[in-house]
């Protein structure tokens, strides 16, 4: 392959699959059932994102864009999509629910900390905060999805919230939608920023270092989830206080940070 881009775009491809390819054995997915996801992918993306403005994308097109036969495409356009919508709806709902126990005052004490509620009972309970945050999930599933997770502690007829972020917890599944929507983000905005005017960019930073003392990792590790936390909960504070004013106008933004290590000298694929 003489193409240094593609050159560059398949060493890439090859770093970003083998994690992926981990979790997909693990969850015993095999090569036949990627690929034809793959195959689906390529097609629904060539249809909804490369067709020329003002006319409309055709099976012909799509075919040559993508190398499939036209029988193949047309028979995966056909398809329809298997999104796993209540997942998505539950992880983004507990969310929003733990968002307003932080930001509502409401729902916060004195000292704007999150209050101690009720379960049930009055404007002030946890009742209120899901009716208010999360539409129509009933209390004690919402609760549930809480509990299991340790993000609450529930005491008789209170709860308390303990962690200050929604990770879940005994769900394989929503670990998985995570998986989906974070690396999403991560590539859409790399992928942003490599077609974008210079004014148009969007932040992507890390800081790395390959000769770290193994007795600082933990002390760094607990230090950067620390101030990771306080900055996420700043700003989503900050985003709180900014509401559309018309939901038919309103933008989707988001802002990620994580945490890898490994050892020094653990090479990337070659």
């Amino acid at each position: 392959m003489d193409n240094p881009t593609q050159k560059a775009l398949f060493k890439a491809i090859q770093v970003l699959l083998r994690p992926l390819v981990r979790v997909l054995l693990r969850n015993g997915i095999a090569y036949g059932s990627f690929a034809e996801l793959a195959k689906k992918t390529y097609v629904d993306v060539a249809f909804d994102d490369f067709s020329v403005p003002g006319k409309k994308q055709t099976i012909s097109k799509v075919s040559a864009m993508t190398g499939l036969t036209r029988k193949e495409t047309k028979r995966l356009h056909e398809l329809g999509d298997d999104d796993d919508l209540g997942t998505v709806g539950r992880y983004n709902r507990a969310v929003r629910v733990i968002s307003g126990w932080l930001n509502d005052p409401l729902f916060t004490d004195l000292n704007d900390q999150p209050a101690m509620l009720a379960i049930e009972g009055g404007e002030r309970s946890f009742a209120a905060l899901v009716k208010k945050y999360s539409g129509d999930i009933p209390t004690q599933a919402m609760l549930d999805l809480l509990e299991v997770s340790a993000t609450v502690l529930v005491t008789g007829n209170e709860v308390r919230l303990k962690k200050h972020a929604y990770i879940p917890g005994g769900d394989p599944v929503e670990k998985l939608h995570i998986l989906g929507t974070d690396v999403g983000e991560m590539i859409s905005t790399i992928d942003h920023n490599l077609c974008a005017d210079k004014t148009d960019l969007r932040f992507q930073r890390k800081v790395f270092n390959d000769s770290v003392d193994p007795d600082a990792v933990n002390d760094f590790k607990q230090m950067s989830a620390e101030k990771a936390q306080a900055l996420l909960e700043e700003l989503d504070a900050w985003l709180s206080e900014h509401p559309a004013k018309n939901k038919s106008s309103a933008r989707s933004v988001s802002l990620g940070i994580y945490y890898h290590e490994k050892d020094a000298d653990q090479e990337n694929p070659k």
